[in-house]
């Protein structure tokens, strides 16, 4: 870029440069924007990033596989002409003490088989409600590809979009509109009993209900954070997950280089301090070196909190707005444990390591799910956590040195408000990981003698190193009193806020969190289509 195009003022100032914050800059840029975005880490990607922490060894440090990224991102930006490619996980395995476990594989006939093993009624239901929740999830999908509705407007637009979305719902008939109110108010425990029997197949299926929540798998409202983690999408291929190649961080880059392509500037090491305010306006950013920069608009891609008590201030909002944000939930309830280690695992029972090419869940029993639930409520983390595992070197050999792998773990629960107060995460980081590392081993013999390096990220840590509020990956709970048009506030979900000309695009605004880029892309194209960037 000609060094006189970065002078004076910006179109946008994009704060953070987490995937949405890019996806948001890119498309602004192609739109023929003049696009700044600040990061204030030394690299990019935010939650979403890849860091080599030891030698040789490339971590995807806090987010570590992908499935919801909207295929129409990927189209619009050329994200692969940018260097993105996702390569599928092919397995979903859940290894046990007493025997080989329980694999489920891309192929329907060695799935039915393992499934046997423990029920050959629910190996024989299985495909059915794979279907059924496919289904579901093409519906789910339609709303997150659009802005949330609106149901307090009488603007033709807004009532014509809640007409089409009820529409939707009708298609399936009674079956399908009832199928949904379950899937809104049912626990994921519940909502599984309704269709198998085998403890060892619903608590594997059940944990996807309470990833980025502070909820047990039998709590009200996890059925729907079930099916949120169900609709995957690769390559046109429904319901599929994958391994960023390089790790996560090259899902973010690849947005970086679109957005640089189309003329946007990025910077690291530019730490905002506060958003720059006149008469109610958003006017640019002050730096935390002092530095000023001016903007027609400001985009924050930080969670609610961050945004407005952090860069804006209580004084340049009014009560009720301060009330909704304040009420806002964030509970941050998981931690990451990343090892290097210096040969593959081995599992009871089972031998090669086809099995492993995708994700390995530690849920032995719904009993053991709930027990480590019981522990966070009363402010300790799990001494027997859920662990999700992937080990992205097996599909992906360029992450670790030849013979040596990069082990990912995903840990629920460890709350972020812990009874000793947050600011006493530091102290027990250590323990922490001990109890992750050891849970681990007793389904890998040998574990703790291969380990060559250990990181251990509680949701301490993900508050102080990457701007996560109390540690929540999603920036706030997918609850259903956060969802749709009340997230992150009432009357707020259109990625507008109360101060004029500054907008959100991150996870704490519609459709929520994970690695999808929706309200990077959606925030993008209502600013577009509002004229005011």
């Amino acid at each position: 870029m000609n060094p006189a195009q970065r002078s004076g003022r910006y179109d946008a100032v994009v704060i953070g440069g987490g995937h949405n914050g890019l996806v948001c800059a890119a498309y602004l840029a192609k739109a023929g924007r003049k696009v700044l975005v600040l990061e204030r880490r030394h690299v990019l990607g935010g939650a979403a990033v890849t860091e080599e922490l030891h030698p040789g060894f490339h971590f995807s440090v806090c987010s570590y596989v992908v499935s919801l990224f909207r295929p129409s991102i990927i189209r619009d930006l050329d994200l692969a002409k940018h260097g993105m490619e996702i390569i599928p996980l092919e397995t979903a395995f859940a290894p046990r003490i007493d025997d080989c476990g329980l694999c489920r594989w891309s192929d329907p006939g060695r799935t039915r088989h393992e499934i046997s093993r423990f029920s050959a009624r629910d190996a024989e239901i299985y495909p059915e409600f794979s279907l059924t929740m496919t289904k579901m999830a093409q519906l789910v999908r339609n709303i997150i590809d659009s802005p949330a509705p609106d149901p307090t407007s009488w603007n033709p637009a807004e009532l014509f979009r809640l007409l089409r979305l009820g529409k939707e719902l009708q298609r399936g008939g009674a079956e399908s509109v009832g199928m949904n109110l379950k899937l809104l108010t049912m626990s994921a425990v519940d909502f599984l009993d309704r269709w198998f029997e085998s403890e060892v197949l619903k608590a594997v299926m059940s944990v996807s209900g309470i990833i980025g929540t502070f909820l047990g798998v039998r709590s009200p409202g996890t059925a729907y954070v079930l099916l949120h983690h169900y609709m995957g999408e690769i390559d046109g291929a429904f319901r599929s997950w994958g391994y960023s190649k390089g790790g996560t961080g090259g899902i973010s880059l690849a947005c970086a280089r679109a957005a640089e392509s189309f003329g946007a500037e990025i910077r690291t090491g530019a730490g905002v301090e506060r958003v720059r305010i006149k008469n109610g306006r958003a006017t640019g950013i002050v730096l935390a070196n002092g530095d000023e920069i001016e903007a027609k608009t400001v985009i924050s891609s930080c969670d609610p909190r961050l945004t407005f008590f952090g860069l804006v201030g209580r004084d340049h909002l009014d009560g009720d707005f301060v009330e909704q944000i304040e009420r806002y939930k964030l509970r941050g309830s998981s931690g990451k444990v990343n090892l290097a280690v210096d040969r593959l695992p081995r599992f009871h029972g089972r031998e090669g390591t086809d099995f492993l090419r995708g994700d390995i869940a530690i849920a032995p029993s719904i009993d053991y799910l709930e027990r480590a639930y019981d522990q966070a409520k009363y402010g300790e983390f799990s001494e027997r956590p859920y662990l999700n595992v992937v080990i992205p070197s097996i599909m992906d050999p360029s992450v670790a040195p030849p013979g040596q792998h990069v082990i990912s773990m995903f840990v629920q629960y460890a709350p972020y408000d812990i009874k000793e107060g947050p600011e006493n995460w530091p102290s027990k980081r250590q323990a922490f990981g001990d109890t992750v590392v050891d849970t681990l081993a007793e389904y890998c013999p040998g574990l703790k003698e291969s380990i060559l390096y250990r990181q251990v990220l509680t949701p301490w840590d993900l508050e102080q190193e990457f701007g996560l509020s109390e540690g929540n990956i999603f920036q706030g709970e997918l609850s259903l009193e956060q969802l749709l048009f009340q997230r992150p506030a009432a009357g707020w979900a259109r990625y507008r806020t109360p101060i004029k000309n500054l907008w959100m695009c991150g996870s704490g605004t519609h459709p929520g969190g994970g690695l999808m880029g929706a309200p990077g892309q959606l925030a993008a194209l209502s600013m577009l289509g509002s004229r005011q960037t």
